[in-house]
């Protein structure tokens, strides 16, 4: 009587899953008895929490990922770059370089920038006009504030990035257009 009172505009392919779970009533937890075991396990009450939890979301209009998490996937995805992935361009400077954030950044897209900025990779300057961007002979660039860090006593210019040794190098200006 309950059921025809309060299910009657149910479709027929919920009609069935309603009579399984009113006879439920009659079974004990412990039966051994399908679809009425499975009813019973742990995986089903994992699924009905998982859903409980949907429902009261999407009653109160809540989102399912804390606004933290929200908050530090915008701002990795304004950050993230292709170099981000790269073994020989990470900077150490870069949150989206960081293990931990690489792997949360990974499926957000890349940031969109319009103008871009060059950053010397040993002093983490801006290369302007106060700090040249200069190339050594294997194609490398550093800033001009960076050449003394990267010079022996000798005169020799060891490159970081590929170990790469230099006596007396031409050194050349880069002009960025």
């Amino acid at each position: 009587m309950h059921a025809r009172k309060h299910f009657p505009a149910f479709e027929k392919t919920q009609i069935k899953e309603i009579c399984e779970c009113m006879a439920l009533l009659a079974y004990q937890p412990d039966t051994t008895i399908e679809p009425y075991k499975s009813l019973f396990g742990m995986k089903r009450w994992k699924e009905l929490v998982i859903k409980f939890r949907n429902e009261n979301y999407r009653l109160f209009q809540l989102s399912t990922q804390s606004l933290l998490t929200v908050a530090i996937q915008a701002g990795l995805s304004a950050l993230k770059t292709p170099q981000c992935y790269s073994i020989t361009c990470k900077n150490l400077n870069c949150p989206v370089c960081q293990e931990d954030f690489n792997q949360i950044a990974k499926h957000l897209p890349y940031s969109h920038c319009v103008q871009s900025r060059l950053i010397c990779r040993i002093t983490g300057l801006p290369l302007n006009e106060h700090n040249l961007p200069m190339m050594l002979p294997n194609g490398q660039i550093f800033g001009q504030l960076a050449l003394p860090e990267i010079t022996k006593e000798n005169g020799t210019v060891l490159c970081p990035i590929t170990n790469t040794k230099f006596s007396n190098p031409k050194i050349e200006k880069v002009f960025v257009m």
